[in-house]
């Protein structure tokens, strides 16, 4: 297979696009009048600080792990915070929303959203409690991803993971410029047992930043507001794949992944085409991401958790009585 030319790895596109949405938030945020409460914005930073912080102690000390963790942890929270900034201004310009193209296209497809709605009220409890918790679990499920990869050493992986997660997640929000959409709203008020959506809560703040009403950014409570594609419907299918190594893991974590990608037309208000087309967008920010060289050998790093662990390296096993694939390797 083919690579891209070498000096351009996984980390240097991730990045390559994170620096891209700080550039274009800072030019185009204070051209639409946008502002941040700098008061809101005193966590965010802390956390951001911790993280380079872990970051410059693993690089520090030769830990690769620590190094390759912090580094996909902060990556991931820059995309987050600036990607959801980016959502913001790109609705405040967006032009006419796309709810009745979207919406034509799931009718194409035999959805009769009202007679789904009614149907899906009329499940128990307790299965719409697993539906809503998956749906809104995907935090955790990157959290879980990172700290297994980076855990087990599994850091080339790691790197693919993210950076195909920060790849796919940037044309989310650049598209959802292109095609804006407020999302498959149905009123909570007229059903049984049916969770408000995230689309349905966050209806307002999608029409206040279209109006003009809403020009100061809340760091401390960012909500994403994409309806199409579904980044919802991508990152699971991403996390899914960096989990392949741990076979005791692969089946759970897909079942799981499943459940919250059948879960978020009804718990975030999407469209099933949002779905497909986050579907697509991971398998195509899989493709990019794994065409990509590693930032540097790896032979040490990557234990074969299948197979005998990995040879000790230094700085990559202190991790309590036992090292980072001693923990992970009782998983495989």
């Amino acid at each position: 297979m083919r690579h891209a030319r070498p000096d351009f790895h996984v980390d240097a596109m991730a990045w390559s696009l994170i620096c891209g949405l700080a550039v274009t938030c800072g030019v185009l945020g204070p051209a639409l009048g946008f502002g941040v409460l700098l008061g809101r914005a005193v966590l965010p930073g802390i956390g951001l600080a911790v993280l380079a912080g872990a970051l410059a102690i693993g690089r520090r000390r030769g830990n690769a792990r620590l190094t390759a963790g912090a580094t996909a942890f902060l990556q991931m929270t820059l995309f987050t915070i600036l990607g959801v900034v980016l959502t913001y201004l790109l609705a405040a310009r967006a032009g006419p929303l796309w709810d009745a193209e979207l919406a034509a296209a799931d009718a194409r497809l035999g959805l009769v959203w009202p007679t789904i709605f009614a149907a899906a009220d009329r499940m128990p409890a307790a299965l719409l409690m697993i539906g809503g918790v998956a749906y809104h679990s995907l935090v955790l499920q990157m959290v879980v991803s990172i700290v297994l990869l980076a855990g087990a050493g599994r850091l080339q992986r790691l790197r693919i993971m993210v950076a195909a997660a920060i790849l796919s997640g940037t044309v989310t929000v650049l598209v959802s410029g292109l095609a804006p959409a407020i999302g498959n709203l149905f009123d909570p008020h007229h059903y049984r047992t049916l969770w408000p959506s995230v689309a349905w809560l966050d209806r307002d703040l999608v029409l206040r930043l279209r109006d003009g009403t809403l020009r100061q950014v809340d760091l401390s409570h960012m909500t994403g507001i994409v309806s199409f594609p579904s980044y919802h419907a991508t990152l699971p299918v991403i996390l899914v794949w960096g989990l392949r190594p741990f076979s005791r893991l692969r089946a759970p974590a897909t079942v799981w992944a499943g459940l919250t990608i059948i879960a978020t037309p009804l718990f975030g208000g999407h469209y099933v085409v949002d779905v497909l087309a986050g579907l697509l967008l991971a398998i195509a920010g899989l493709a990019v991401a794994a065409r990509l060289p590693s930032a540097s050998a790896e032979g040490l790093l990557q234990p074969k958790l299948c197979g005998t662990p990995a040879p000790r390296t230094a700085g990559l096993h202190r991790i309590g009585s036992k090292d980072g694939v001693g923990v992970v390797h009782d998983l495989v």
